[in-house]
């Protein structure tokens, strides 16, 4: 089921690594769940999407990481978050901080007075799904919706390890030796599964061109998950499962569970980023091969979610 995809974006995991921030799949990861959700979309939500991005367009002055290479709006709205994040002072709302060996239940202890994930994605949901509320704030929820969406699929936006969701673990990749920048390291995990793992395996796709891979690989899984609902807490437990299988557990050497305790920088937790370089861990062929299939399906159940929430929220209310 191996997807190909393509290069790794050096100066984006560069940009991850000068401030430690976690921006989901990268430019192309989050184009690409938009893609897969428009696939599925009902003819009510594919209008309502139209007409709030058409009518509310993004602000042409607002300088934008990913550029303008995709023509898509929805797609180019899958970015916009991150593009706002400093200026909003919402980061909080791109993650939830579900402790490595943590218990599945209720998330609300995870989730601080400045929001979470998973919060964030109810919230805007309601914003886009009431129809009297101002259509720019609803175009703005729509863009935080299919971001958001996104981002709870990625691994280790569910998951900490007092690491900052694995940007304080420095990892050779390849033939990548970590190395020290800023307050951080290059590569660091979280960075590698943002973009780098993906690229690699994209090996020069295009995000049309991945959604349409994608969309032909599951094509037997979509009924199942549709089925299965919409059930937002589930899917970051499901995320976070994954983080501990497929994103900790197949390093080498093993890094142990660190103490609950609130890390702003890697020199917090006693210097927990020097003290995981001095391990030496390493990611290379075995690690990406495992890593690959999870991603691919990660952002393929992510676009056919995003879409079952935003044809919930087109629904014509009785």
């Amino acid at each position: 089921m191996k997807v190909l995809w393509g290069g790794i974006v050096v100066v984006f995991t560069l940009m991850l690594v000068a401030a430690p921030e976690a921006r989901g799949w990268g430019c192309k990861g989050h184009q690409t769940v938009a893609l897969i959700a428009e696939k599925h979309l009902t003819p009510e939500a594919r209008q309502m999407v139209e007409t709030l991005l058409q009518n509310n367009p993004i602000d042409p002055k607002l300088k934008r990481y990913c550029g303008d290479a995709i023509h898509d709006a929805a797609a180019d709205s899958s970015t916009w978050p991150d593009d706002v994040r400093n200026d909003r002072k919402n980061g909080p709302w791109h993650y939830i901080d579900i402790p490595r060996g943590a218990q599945r239940g209720p998330l609300q202890a995870y989730c601080g007075d400045e929001g979470c994930v998973t919060r964030a994605i109810a919230e805007q949901a309601a914003i886009l799904k009431n129809k009297n509320a101002d259509a720019t704030k609803r175009a703005e929820a729509l863009r935080y919706v299919i971001h958001f969406v996104g981002d709870l699929h990625q691994p280790l936006h569910s998951t900490t390890n007092a690491d900052e969701g694995g940007n304080c673990v420095p990892v050779k990749y390849f033939r990548r030796q970590p190395r020290e920048r800023g307050h951080g390291f290059s590569p660091n995990l979280h960075s590698l599964w943002d973009t780098a793992i993906p690229e690699r395996d994209m090996e020069g796709a295009d995000p049309p061109e991945y959604a349409d891979t994608l969309e032909a690989a599951f094509a037997s899984e979509v009924e199942t998950w549709q089925k299965a609902g919409i059930h937002v807490e589930d899917w970051a437990w499901e995320s976070h499962e994954r983080a501990e299988k497929n994103v900790y557990e197949p390093l080498t050497p093993k890094i142990a569970i660190e103490p609950q305790v609130t890390v702003h920088s890697c020199t917090d937790d006693n210097n927990i980023g020097a003290r995981l370089l001095a391990l030496h861990l390493a990611a290379g062929a075995a690690y990406q091969e495992q890593a690959a299939p999870v991603v691919e399906e990660q952002i393929a159940k992510a676009g056919v979610r995003l879409a079952m929430i935003l044809n919930d929220a087109a629904k014509t209310a009785p």
